[in-house]
């Protein structure tokens, strides 16, 4: 369950990421009464099988069994927000009934990952991800003008129309730190300087927020929330 938004006095309508069928939109009444039997199928990060029913367009929550609930997202403010940002950003760069699987399957994973784990590096690698999987990849590699390698670079540029990082000489685009570069090779599965990426997280994360604006002109309330409290 990505998003819930409240609709009359006592039900909601569900934002659902879906294996099968991408991102939909459904009903489901009666969840804000204390007792209702479904309430725990509208809660921030419900993951678990949804039943609908169709009629006249529309999709309603006719049942709902969970598989988890990932808990312990919601008793530490810095993973509510992390694992928040996480569900936003699948909203914003998915299209209702496009199927993506493997974006899926990321989701699930970064959540599982985020209860236990650092969230910060969960959630650079899902942002990552899931630009990437809009069309809008992030390419962590060598400059991508003259092919040397950034990984010792004190500085660097980002240029937010290709999605490429350059040396700091070869391109135009915004400087970015080196700090800010380890970070993002680290969340890519690449060899990395430690010492850097630790001190980058959250300039890398202040990237990926740009970067995502800019591509789609989409808000990230919970990911500048997230980036306040880092």
């Amino acid at each position: 369950m990505l998003r819930a938004i409240d609709y009359l006095e006592n039900d909601k309508i569900l934002t659902l990421f879906t294996a099968e069928r991408g991102k939909i939109a459904a009903g489901i009444k009666g969840v804000k009464k204390a007792g209702a039997k479904l309430r725990f199928a509208a809660q921030p990060f419900c993951f678990a099988e949804y039943v609908l029913a169709y009629r006249s367009g529309r999709y309603t929550v006719v049942n709902a069994a969970e598989n988890e609930s990932f808990y312990d997202l919601r008793s530490d403010i810095n993973k509510l927000y992390a694992a928040s940002a996480a569900c936003e950003a699948a909203a914003a760069l998915t299209e209702e009934g496009d199927k993506d699987a493997e974006l899926f399957s990321a989701l699930v994973r970064t959540l599982s990952h985020m209860c236990i784990e650092d969230e910060s590096a969960a959630l650079t690698a899902f942002l990552l991800k899931a630009l990437e999987r809009c069309g809008y990849k992030i390419t962590v590699g060598n400059c991508s003008e003259c092919g040397k390698s950034l990984k010792e670079a004190d500085k660097m540029r980002f240029s937010m129309d290709g999605g490429a990082f350059t040396c700091f000489d070869c391109g135009t685009g915004a400087g970015v730190s080196g700090t800010t570069y380890n970070s993002l090779l680290r969340a890519c599965g690449m060899p990395y300087i430690k010492e850097l990426a630790d001190e980058g997280e959250k300039k890398a994360l202040k990237l990926l927020h740009a970067y995502a604006v800019n591509k789609t002109e989409a808000k990230f309330p919970s990911l500048e929330q997230y980036i306040n409290l880092l």
